[in-house]
């Protein structure tokens, strides 16, 4: 890790102890290390503020120009990394297009402009599919998500359903107990998906290309299914922040998605004042 991005480790405290926003380093500190770093970002929770439904997402406009510039002051190598499909991922930020890890890793994409590869995901069986979607049927508000090789049952709009939705996926996977899937808890969402892929071991694959290869990422997410991130970014010698919650072994928090957005755009600016004649 460099100089600048080893201080930010030794700065901070321990999670217990980080009390706000202002417990993350400054963007400055990270400036002259852009041309260096990967800026890998999760979405739901962390770039765009959670909606009622999954439909609902929005990307605010000023967002385009912060995540353009730092596409390109990093001469490409920003990711965005999520559980959302890239198909979901494109329309969220149309007419944009960039870098991404899709699918909880089951997608990926090295160029804006450049064809989605798929990584080793098959899709889920159709019978099991057919058998998880019943359980939307348990309660009004219930949301059903078919990524193909994933199934999310969405709750926001009926969170008392919680306990039914994971005790009804419980009973089905006992039914199937060699059935390669795994189950992943999300913040008001259950998604069940095929084993063997995670956003970790797409992040690691990402790493191995260019321009992503040989640089140290930063990653900021905000949910169980980035813990598995968080959790490799030192074998890259990386920096990791979590959002809306405090994470044991992350670099610093953030309160919300609009302060992400803000560090964001003030790390873009501050570069961009840094690199002026």
């Amino acid at each position: 890790m460099d100089q600048d991005l080893a201080a930010m480790r030794s700065k901070e405290t321990s999670p217990q102890q980080q009390d706000a926003p202002d417990a993350v380093p400054v963007p400055h500190l990270l400036v002259p290390h852009l041309v260096t770093t990967a800026i890998l970002l999760d979405i739901d929770g962390t770039l765009l503020d959670l909606m009622p439904t999954p439909r609902e997402a929005f990307a605010p406009p000023e967002l385009s120009r912060t995540l353009n510039g730092l596409l390109a002051r990093t001469s490409g190598a920003l990711a965005l990394v999520s559980g959302r499909s890239l198909n979901d991922i494109d329309l969220i930020f149309a007419p944009d297009q960039f870098p991404a890890v899709g699918g909880h890793g089951a997608e990926m994409r090295l160029d804006p402009d450049g064809e989605a590869a798929e990584t080793r995901a098959p899709p889920l069986d159709k019978e099991l599919k057919r058998r998880l979607a019943t359980i939307a049927k348990l309660s009004p508000g219930i949301l059903l998500e078919d990524k193909g090789y994933s199934l999310a049952l969405h709750y926001r709009l009926a969170p008392h359903a919680e306990k039914a939705i994971y005790e009804s996926v419980s009973l089905i996977r006992a039914d199937l107990p060699n059935a390669p899937i795994e189950v992943l808890p999300g913040k008001f969402v259950c998604e069940i998906k095929h084993s063997g892929f995670t956003k970790a071991s797409g992040v690691r694959e990402l790493m191995t290309h260019p321009p992503f290869k040989g640089r140290r990422p930063l990653f900021i997410g905000d949910d169980v299914t980035d813990e598995t991130v968080f959790a490799i970014m030192p074998d890259f010698d990386g920096a990791a922040f979590s959002v809306g919650r405090r994470v044991h072994g992350v670099d610093g928090h953030f309160d919300t998605p609009s302060d992400v957005r803000t560090f964001l755009a003030r790390l873009l600016d501050d570069q961009s004042v840094a690199q002026s004649p």
